[in-house]
């Protein structure tokens, strides 16, 4: 009875090796490598446009201050300029 159960156990082992080598070899195959070219292709396309995004999303506040600023007729940077100071 033990035997059967360590013929068992070693089985089990046995097929999550193979399973574990083989899905490693399918990565170096051909496919594989075209695969994950392709998964790494996406992310880095999608990293970009969340990139775009927070910039668009920079520039659109920043133009509201400046409209908000302009309407008022405020100093723009106040941290620019604390003593109202003027560039030239």
């Amino acid at each position: 009875m033990r035997r059967l159960l360590w013929l068992g156990i070693g089985l089990a082992v046995g097929a999550l090796v193979v399973r574990a080598v083989t899905k490693k070899a399918q990565a170096f195959t051909p496919q594989g490598i075209a695969a994950q070219a392709r998964d790494s292709a996406a992310g880095f396309a999608g990293s970009i446009r969340g990139f775009v995004d927070d910039v668009r999303d920079g520039m659109a506040e920043r133009e509201a201050e400046i409209h908000a600023a302009f309407t008022d007729g405020s100093t723009l940077d106040e941290d620019l300029y604390p003593e109202g100071r003027q560039h030239r």
